[in-house]
C-alpha cells in the first residue's frame, strides 16, 4: 500500500522547516549582517547605545548565520605571495654561531683560536688557528647536530659539517632543508591567517599554492595595499647585544656584527651582534599598555626557554646596553640595570596608542619566519561584485523559471509537486550553506544553477516509471509505489557518480573550484532528499485526500 509512517512524515517536515528557518536570514542579508557585527563588537569591546541599536535589528532568538559572499561577489583584495624560504637558513645559521663558538672555545688547547669567516647565505664558515685539531673540531661541531623532525627525513641529522683547509663549513642537510621549507610554509600560513583574523575580516581564503607560494583573498577589504599592510610586516622581534653606537652607517661592523638604524633617534646607528639573545619566536604574549611616564608601550612575556635565556643574559650583563630590534630597526636600547627574571618586560618607544596596539597585534600573531615577495596583487571593487550578484541572480532565475514551466507543462499536477520540491531544495541548500558558514562564489552559483537542472532528473525518472506501470494496468496506488521503488536504483547510481566527482573536485581543487564542488555536492544530497521523500509525501497526502481512480501524468 502507498503509505508513509507518521514519524517519517514528522521527520521530513521537520527537516524542511529547519532548512527554511536557517535560510531565512539570507533574505534580510544587510540587516542580519549589521546585527552580527554589532554582537561581535559588544562581545569584544562592550556595549554602546549604537551597538545595541544595531544588534536589535534582528531577533536574537532567530538563527543569524549567513552565506558568506566570496571575493568575486563582495569585492576585496587578492594577493599571491612567494615565501623566501632561503632566508630561514641564513637566520638559523646566524643563531648557530654562538653554540659553535662556545663548544670550540672549550677545546681551545686542541683547535686553537676560533674566528667567524664571511660566509655564503645559509652557510656557516669558522676558521681555527690549529689545523691539526680539525678532526677534533669536526667531531665537536657534529655533536651539535639534531635528528631531522619529519617523516621523510627519519634517521637523518640536520647538519652537514666538513673541513676545508683551516675552515669548518657547516650547512643544512637536504632532509633538513625539506623539513624546514615545510615548517616555514605551515608557519607562514598560520601567522598570515592569525593576522587577518585579528582585524576582523570575513571568511578569508588563505591557501598554499605550489612549493613556496600562498594565495590570499580577503572579501570586504578596500585595496590590496591595505591587505599588504596587514600581512606584509614581518614583526621580527629580537634582543641583541650592543657593540657600539655610531652616526656613520658605512662604518665597518666586523664579522658577526651588523649596523642597524635607530627608529626613535634620527641619524643614530647601532653596531649589534648578529646572533640574538632572544627572538620573537619565544614570545607568548604581547599587550598594549603605558609606561611609567604614561606613554604608549607594549608589555611582553616569553615562554620558559626564552625567559631563562633572557634572565641569564641580564644577570651576566648588568650595566651593558642591549637593543630591542623590530624588523631591522632599533626601537630601544636600554642599559640593563638589574637581573630581569620571569621573562616579562616592556617595549617603550615613540609610539602612538594606535601604533602600540598594532605592534602588540603583530607580535602576538607571531613573526613571519621569512620575508614575502608579492608576485600578484588585485583589488576587486564592490561594484563588480554587485554586478556578479545580479548576473548570478538572473542566471539562477532564468534556469529556475524554465525548469518550473517545463515540469508543469510535461507532468501537470505531478509537475507542480516537483516544482514545490525544487523550491524547497534551493532553500535547503541555502540553509545548509548558512549553517556550515560556507562561502558562496560565482562558481558556487553555477553549482546551484546546475543543481536546479539536475534536481528534476529524479522526478522525471519517477514520473516516467509511474507512466510505465500505469500502462501495465496497475492501480494508481500500486503504480505510484512501484514507480518510486523501481526508479530508486537509477536515481542513486546517477547521483552517486556525480557526488564522487564533487568530492574529487573539493579534494584536489582550490578556491572557486571548491566553491563549485560544495554547492554541487550539497545540491545532490538535498535534491535526492526532496525528490524521493518530499514529492512522495506530497503525492501520498494528495492521494489520501482525493482517492483518484485514474492518474493523468
Amino acid at each position: 500500500m502507498l503509505q508513509i509512517e507518521t514519524w517519517k512524515r514528522v521527520l521530513i517536515w521537520a527537516l524542511v522547516a529547519a532548512g527554511l528557518v536557517l535560510a531565512a536570514p539570507n533574505l534580510f542579508y544587510s540587516r542580519v549582517e549589521t546585527h552580527n557585527d554589532a554582537v561581535s563588537a559588544i562581545e569584544k569591546s562592550g556595549a554602546t547605545p549604537e551597538r545595541e541599536a544595531a544588534a536589535a535589528q534582528w531577533p536574537s532568538w532567530l538563527p543569524s548565520d549567513l552565506v558568506n559572499l566570496g571575493l568575486d561577489l563582495r569585492g576585496g583584495a587578492h594577493l599571491l605571495a612567494e615565501v623566501k624560504v632561503a632566508d630561514v637558513y641564513t637566520s638559523r645559521m646566524e643563531a648557530l654561531w654562538p653554540d659553535v663558538r662556545d663548544i670550540l672555545r672549550d677545546a681551545r688547547d686542541e683547535v686553537g683560536t676560533v674566528r667567524l669567516q664571511p660566509s655564503e647565505p645559509g652557510t656557516l664558515r669558522v676558521r681555527i688557528s690549529n689545523p691539526e685539531g680539525m678532526a677534533r673540531a669536526l667531531e665537536l661541531v657534529r655533536g651539535l647536530a639534531q635528528p631531522v623532525v619529519s617523516l621523510t627525513g627519519a634517521g637523518a641529522t640536520d647538519l652537514q659539517v666538513a673541513g676545508e683547509g683551516s675552515d669548518i663549513v657547516v650547512t643544512f642537510s637536504e632532509a633538513e632543508k625539506q623539513a624546514t621549507d615545510e615548517r616555514t610554509m605551515r608557519q607562514s600560513l598560520e601567522i598570515i591567517r592569525r593576522r587577518i583574523d585579528e582585524v576582523g575580516t570575513r571568511e578569508p581564503t588563505i591557501q598554499r599554492q605550489g612549493a613556496d607560494r600562498i594565495l590570499i583573498q580577503v572579501p570586504g577589504i578596500g585595496s590590496a595595499a591595505e591587505l599588504k599592510d596587514i600581512i606584509g610586516t614581518t614583526a621580527q622581534l629580537t634582543f641583541q647585544p650592543v657593540v657600539s653606537r655610531t652616526t656613520n652607517p658605512n662604518e665597518s661592523a666586523g664579522v658577526g656584527n651588523e649596523i642597524l638604524p635607530s627608529l626613535t633617534e634620527e641619524g643614530v646607528y647601532y653596531v649589534l651582534e648578529q646572533a640574538p639573545v632572544v627572538t620573537g619566536e619565544e614570545l607568548v604574549d604581547a599587550q598594549p599598555s603605558f609606561d611609567q611616564n604614561g606613554r604608549p608601550a607594549v608589555n611582553f612575556r616569553f615562554n620558559p626557554a626564552g625567559a631563562r635565556k633572557f634572565g641569564d643574559y641580564t644577570a651576566e650583563n648588568i650595566g651593558s646596553p642591549f637593543a630591542i630590534v623590530l624588523d631591522d630597526e632599533v626601537i630601544s636600547a636600554p642599559v640593563i640595570q638589574s637581573h630581569i627574571p620571569g621573562g616579562s618586560g616592556i617595549i617603550t618607544g615613540n609610539f602612538s596608542v594606535e601604533e602600540s596596539t598594532n605592534l602588540a597585534v603583530l607580535l602576538r600573531a607571531g613573526a613571519l619566519p621569512a620575508g614575502l615577495e608579492f608576485l600578484e596583487e588585485r583589488t576587486i571593487g564592490p561594484e563588480l561584485g554587485q554586478d556578479s550578484i545580479e548576473a548570478g541572480k538572473l542566471a539562477t532565475g532564468v534556469a529556475f523559471t524554465a525548469v518550473l514551466v517545463f515540469m508543469f507543462l510535461s507532468y501537470g499536477l505531478f509537475g507542480i509537486f516537483a516544482n514545490i520540491a525544487l523550491i524547497l531544495n534551493i532553500a535547503l541548500i541555502m540553509g545548509i550553506l548558512s549553517m556550515i558558514g560556507a562561502t558562496l562564489t560565482l562558481p558556487g552559483i553555477a553549482g546551484i544553477v546546475l543543481t536546479v537542472g539536475m534536481a528534476v532528473d529524479a522526478n522525471v525518472l519517477i514520473f516516467e516509471r509511474i507512466r510505465e506501470e500505469l500502462k501495465s494496468a496497475r492501480g494508481p496506488a500500486r503504480a505510484i509505489e512501484l514507480g518510486y521503488e523501481k526508479a530508486l536504483s537509477a536515481i542513486v547510481d546517477a547521483n552517486i557518480t556525480t557526488f564522487i566527482t564533487a568530492v574529487i573536485l573539493y579534494a584536489i581543487g582550490s578556491g572557486p573550484v571548491r566553491g563549485f564542488a560544495i554547492t554541487l555536492g550539497l545540491g545532490i544530497v538535498t535534491s535526492v532528499f526532496t525528490a524521493i521523500w518530499v514529492t512522495r509525501l506530497l503525492l501520498v497526502m494528495w492521494f489520501e485526500r482525493r482517492r483518484p481512480r485514474t492518474l493523468e501524468i
